[in-house]
């Protein structure tokens, strides 16, 4: 038998199997429990922090509306997820407010030059530092909550007078103790796929608040 590279993802499939109806109904089900548990989990993430939601998003839609811009940043995976987060805010589905945003991992030139020249851990503060003023909206992301560079750009946001949005999974880490954070979510997790499918809902449900605010502002 001879190990494959995606075993870890579905141990129960052997190189060797050879009972397709067996295996295509063992494949089925993993599918449908992950997808259950997902959904558990993003629901009563989005319920717990409801009330944070909404004060969260109704202090950004307070910076979209004097003014402020968005920067999103995160490592890896949670790169794609600062990626879409911007591409929501910035280009929104039809009849929405489109608001000023700026993804932080998106210009790799950039990126290795900072990492190259003053390390990687300062690659996003950096750029904090060339770019935002006090009122825009600093939005970072880190399964684990303890990614070094997502931390920093948090001190320096902070620092500037940005309003700070963390996203972090596990325990929190070091973020959901940091007082760089003015609203912290903590998806209560230790699956880095499901606390980065939990985050993409909360990111939905805080940009849905920001539209609602700004459509009943310009609706007066």
């Amino acid at each position: 038998m001879t190990t494959e590279p995606t075993g870890f993802l579905y141990p129960f499939i052997d190189a060797d199997e050879h009972d397709a109806p067996t295996l295509i109904a063992d494949l089925a089900a993993s599918a449908a429990a992950k997808m259950a548990l997902s959904a558990e989990l993003r629901t009563a993430t989005v319920e717990r922090y409801e009330l944070l939601l909404q004060e969260c998003g109704m202090a950004m839609a307070e910076r979209f509306r004097n003014g402020g811009r968005l920067f999103a940043f995160g490592n890896g995976g949670s790169s794609t997820d600062a990626e879409s987060a911007v591409a929501l805010f910035r280009s929104p589905p039809l009849g929405a407010h489109a608001l000023p945003a700026l993804s932080l991992v998106d210009d790799r030139a950039v990126i290795t030059a900072l990492a190259n020249d003053v390390g990687f851990e300062l690659i996003f503060s950096r750029q904090l530092i060339a770019h935002a003023q006090p009122g825009d909206i600093a939005i970072g992301f880190s399964t684990s909550g303890d990614s070094v560079n997502v931390l920093q750009a948090f001190g320096e946001a902070a620092s500037r007078r940005l309003l700070t949005v963390g996203l972090c999974g596990y325990d929190g880490g070091r973020m959901a103790s940091t007082g760089d954070i003015d609203h912290c979510f903590v998806v209560a997790s230790d699956s880095v796929h499901r606390i980065q499918e939990t985050q993409a809902a909360l990111v939905l449900r805080l940009w849905s608040v920001v539209q609602d605010c700004l459509k009943r502002v310009s609706s007066t």
